[in-house]
This record gives C-alpha cells, sequence and structure tokens, in this order.
C-alpha cells in the first residue's frame, strides 16, 4: 500500500478488516507513517514548496484482531469502513499530483482546487455512510430535502446532516488549516470537534496517513474517551480520495505513559491565530 497518500491509513484499515474476515483467530498490523525524505522538493515552483512546509515525519501502528479472546482487552470495535475514489475526474486526480519542475526537480504539486475537490469526495463519502449511521429522523429530512429538489425544483440548499447526533468525537486528517476550518463549516461542527485535528496539526504538522492515530491518542490523552463512545477518521489524500472509518470505544480509556502527547498534554488546547489577508 506505499504511495498511496494521506489517506493509506483507512484503506489499510479496511484491507485488514476484509483479510480478517476470511482467515479466523488471527492478527492483523497497521504501520502508517510519513518520510519526508523522498519527496522533499529542491526547486523554486511555489505549488510544490507548499507540502516541504506541511510534511513532518510521523507514524503510528494499531494492531487488529478476530479473536473472541481479545475482546475483554481490546479499546475499539471497528464498525464502519467506507472508501472513496475520484481519479475517473481529471482535476480530482490532478489536484496533488507528482511531476518534475521546468527545472527537473521532482515535487508533488498542489492545485487551487484541492479543497473543491475535498469536498466533492467528501460528498459521495458522507451519502454512502450517512444511512449506516445517522439517526433516521436525519436521513428523513436529508431525502425529503432531496425530493424537493430535484422532483419539484423547489430553490433551496442540500440539507447538511447533524452528524454529531452521530458520533461524539471526529477525526479531521490535519491535512492543513483551510481543511480543518472547510470541514468545520460545512458539517456545521463545533470547535470540540475539531481541537484533536487542529492541536495534532499545530503540534506535528502534516503527518501524513499517521495523523488520525496521532487525533484519537489526543482525545484518550485528555481523557475524553468513554465506553460506548463513537468516534469518526476521516482521511483525504492524492487520488483524489476520502475515507472513513467509524470506530466505537469498547470501555473508557485511560492516558498511556508512551502516548506522543503524554509529555505535554497539559499545554493543550492552545489559542492559534486567526490568519489575516491584505
Amino acid at each position: 500500500l506505499g504511495g498511496m497518500g494521506c489517506s493509506a491509513g483507512v484503506i489499510a484499515v479496511d484491507l485488514a478488516k476484509d483479510l480478517l474476515q476470511v482467515h479466523r483467530n488471527s492478527y492483523s498490523l497497521v504501520v502508517s507513517m510519513e518520510s519526508i525524505t523522498q519527496n522533499w522538493y529542491f526547486g523554486n515552483s511555489r505549488s510544490m514548496l507548499i507540502p516541504n512546509c506541511l510534511f513532518r515525519v510521523g507514524g503510528a501502528a494499531l494492531l487488529l484482531s478476530n479473536k473472541c479472546k481479545d475482546k475483554r482487552r481490546a479499546k475499539y470495535q471497528l464498525v464502519h469502513s467506507v472508501r472513496t475514489h475520484k481519479a475517473a475526474d481529471d482535476k480530482a486526480f490532478h489536484c496533488i499530483y507528482q511531476q518534475q519542475d521546468q527545472s527537473g526537480y521532482m515535487g508533488i504539486s498542489l492545485s487551487k482546487q484541492l479543497l473543491a475537490m475535498a469536498g466533492d469526495a467528501l460528498k459521495t463519502n458522507i451519502t454512502t455512510l450517512g444511512p449506516l449511521v445517522l439517526p433516521i429522523s436525519e436521513q428523513v429530512l436529508f431525502v425529503a430535502t432531496q425530493v424537493a429538489r430535484k422532483l419539484f425544483n423547489v430553490k433551496m440548499k442540500p440539507y447538511i446532516p447533524d452528524f454529531k447526533l452521530a458520533f461524539e468525537h471526529i477525526c479531521i486528517h490535519a491535512g492543513g488549516r483551510a481543511v480543518i476550518d472547510e470541514l468545520e463549516t460545512n458539517l456545521k461542527l463545533s470547535p470540540r470537534y475539531v481541537e484533536s485535528s487542529r492541536m495534532t496539526l499545530y503540534r506535528f504538522g502534516n503527518i501524513s496517513s499517521s495523523s488520525i492515530w496521532y487525533e484519537l491518542a489526543y482525545i484518550e490523552a485528555k481523557e475524553r474517551m468513554e465506553r460506548g463512545h463513537r468516534v469518526w477518521q476521516i482521511a483525504f489524500g492524492s487520488g483524489f480520495k476520502c475515507n472513513s472509518a467509524v470506530w466505537v470505544a469498547l470501555r473508557n480509556i485511560k492516558p498511556e505513559g508512551d502516548s506522543p502527547w503524554a509529555a505535554c498534554i497539559h499545554n493543550y488546547p492552545v489559542v492559534i491565530p486567526e490568519l489575516f489577508t491584505f
């Protein structure tokens, strides 16, 4: 699965889930990491210099099991995984694209259409995920709005389901401040839901597919994860891909001594200054 981009962690979990459904009494080890060495850009193209500023080195590992005896010590149960790939759209395929610049330096170019492509991929993803996790009331409102708009040509904005009713925690891939801002606005999330994503980006930068695990570790370090809590992990990556994983906590989760937040969690959250344009 190397080279699958920032959403590779959820892709790997989905693959591990499929393998564990076939192979009984087995373990599956998933390792997510970002190593910026091979993708460091040495040229001067502005669109290719952005990854140099955002990406940092990071890694995480998780062990999945389908053994009954492990249920008592397991932290979470994987409930749903939904994958969306928009590579058939040329704009989506090229919004994050590795290529050579005019001087022959290899780098990753980020298009100005990145946020639009992320929004489109997210819309497709949550259209599939919504019926699996949302309360019936939210599903009825969504369907009624779609019928009114498409069948009766009623001019109204599409109804955005309230995902806060379906999840206690949301881990948004810390790809950049603009991505987190966009999802916070479009999904009408409160600051608490995006706190783990913002603090992970602030503290560790964009650590690719491992960022959603650092965010989960942040929630655990804050002692906010309780038995029965539902977690939605959203990962974005080149392709363009948007992948979701839904977990349920099987017990109250206590902070771990080897957590990346163990030595500094008392300093967070911090106030991040607003950005101003002139």
